[in-house]
């Protein structure tokens, strides 16, 4: 319990004044994503508020690392709006439930480290084409329903709409030359509700959207048979939601590591993750992940404890007990104002100036993912297309670096050195670099510069063995690791054991 007796980071110096105020901001921006993710998906609107406020009480007092804001975050939503239309709700809420189990288990088995995994270009990809995305959901704010039809606002309503905006990107730009005391973000939203209130200007609130009043999260046990076809139903959603999810929430760890020079944990990010979407599951919620562009907000507020994130959850708590009323009436235009300015934070504008200085096949990698993450939505297919494409390149470079050096000795012997990784991408060329008829009859191959990593490596090794031992000529083997002498096949002849020099390293045998 030692990791948790720093709940509310009295082991360091906390600003309360800026941690309460970044956290009411990110309340105030996460109400209407919450809300617009919901009712995108077919849920009850408040189902969305619930999930705010569970994952991010949840996760702000467990999760692995301060700063990281958790919500209904529309990359996990999105997974679960075809079993909404197919089965319900009571489905939706098992798979989520479930998904939080799958999560636990990632973190319990310590895999978080796997995030390690992802290179930088897709980190950049991922955040650029995150930005856009983030820019472009703002852009949607700008359109009203009329007669069942979303159409494009036109007129005084358009003016009056851009014009707000405008002012708060000016007041978020400006005021920390005033002061940074208290946070741009939240500056900018009072200052645009007062003046809309005070002078009665007619414009989209977040009433447009949905009712924010309700009560406590609701004890709910989804209401499924417990057999297996219902887990067949709901496992793959569970399952995709938890990867989407942990791939999110994992990129969104990394990122803040990298602004507060600090390091998370990642595991412990997966445990609190999968406890809050447990909770979701049974207490009404859509379930969620850590969200970028609300823990940008909280980040550029200043915050640097977990305390944000506990008045964060809250304050959405509260606005849904009492202060429904009052917050729907808040202008959209504040909220997309401050938005857009956190989609421009968001953007890596570094990734331009190293632009061509990069690798072609990282430029590659960037933009594929960058436009997968944008036209799909998919944040998990884009990075695991990315780091896919990274490795295959990763391979092929690597196995390119297989060279030997030959001499013979004094005594007649050849000898091949063999330098670099020999793997299953560079088992061909390691073939090849034997002269098997023209070899004298005896021939030692040194792998102390080399290291075999693969079954493949293995076989490739085997075959070498098979084709002199074919034509009689005598063969040593030195400096391999003790499996790999296990697992080559009639070897115990040609292997000379060199104890102080051979490597303990683990050959992949499944």
């Amino acid at each position: 319990m030692k990791q948790y007796l720093n709940l509310f980071d009295f082991s360091q110096k906390v600003n309360y004044k800026i941690e309460i105020l970044a956290g009411l901001t990110v309340a105030m921006t996460m109400i209407p994503e919450s809300l617009s993710f919901a009712i995108l998906a077919g849920f009850p609107p408040l189902v969305g508020l619930y999930a705010a406020f569970i994952m991010g009480l949840v996760t702000a007092i467990f999760g692995g690392r301060p700063g990281l804001v958790s919500g209904g975050a529309g990359a996990t939503v999105v997974v679960l709006i075809a079993l909404m239309k197919s089965n319900g709700l009571d489905y939706v809420f098992a798979a989520v439930a479930l998904a939080g189990v799958i999560q636990i288990l990632v973190g319990l088995f310590k895999l978080g480290k796997f995030i390690r995994l992802v290179p930088q270009p897709v980190m950049y990809g991922f955040v650029n084409g995150l930005a856009v995305i983030i820019f472009m959901s703002q852009i949607e704010q700008f359109k009203t329903v009329v007669n069942g039809e979303s159409v494009w606002l036109s007129g005084s309503p358009l003016y009056i709409m851009v014009g707000l905006v405008v002012l708060t990107i000016a007041v978020v730009l400006g005021f920390p030359k005033i002061s940074k005391a208290v946070p741009a973000s939240l500056v900018a939203i009072i200052v645009v509700f007062i003046i809309v209130l005070g002078l009665g200007i007619n414009t989209k609130t977040v009433s447009d959207i949905a009712s924010v009043s309700g009560g406590f999260p609701p004890l709910h046990i989804p209401n499924i048979p417990l057999t297996f076809e219902t887990l067949q139903i709901i496992f793959p959603y569970a399952l995709i939601m938890a990867g989407v999810g942990l791939t999110e929430g994992l990129l969104t760890l990394n990122l803040v590591d990298e602004i507060t020079e600090t390091k998370g944990n990642s595991n412990r990010e997966c445990i609190a993750q999968g406890g809050a979407n447990i909770l979701n599951g049974f207490f009404f919620g859509m379930g969620g992940c850590p969200m970028i562009a609300q823990t940008l907000v909280n980040l550029s507020a200043g915050s640097r404890a977990r305390l944000s994130g506990i008045i964060a959850a809250i304050t959405i708590l509260m606005i849904i007990l009492f202060g429904g009323p009052i917050i729907e009436q808040l202008p959209i235009a504040a909220l997309v104002g401050v938005m857009i300015m956190v989609s421009i934070g968001t953007f890596e504008w570094a990734s331009f100036r190293i632009f061509n200085k990069m690798p072609r096949h990282d430029i590659f990698v960037l933009v594929v993912v960058a436009l997968i993450t944008i036209v799909l939505h998919n944040l998990a297919l884009a990075v695991l297309i990315g780091v896919i494409i990274s490795a295959l390149v990763f391979a092929w470079e690597s196995a390119k670096r297989i060279r030997s050096r030959k001499y013979i000795d004094e005594k007649g012997v050849k000898h091949y050195e063999i330098f670099g990784p020999l793997f299953f991408g560079s088992t061909t060329t390691f073939g090849e670099k034997f002269d098997i008829a023209n070899d004298p009859d005896e021939v030692i191959i040194d792998f102390k510069e080399s290291r075999i990593m693969d079954m493949s490596a293995i076989e490739a090794v085997n075959k070498i063995t098979e084709r002199y031992a074919k034509v009689n000529k005598k063969i040593h083997l030195r400096h391999l690791s003790s499996n790999c002498r296990q697992l080559l096949h009639n070897a115990d002849e040609i292997i000379e054991v060199n104890i102080m020099e051979d490597p303990t390293y683990k050959v992949m045998a499944d």
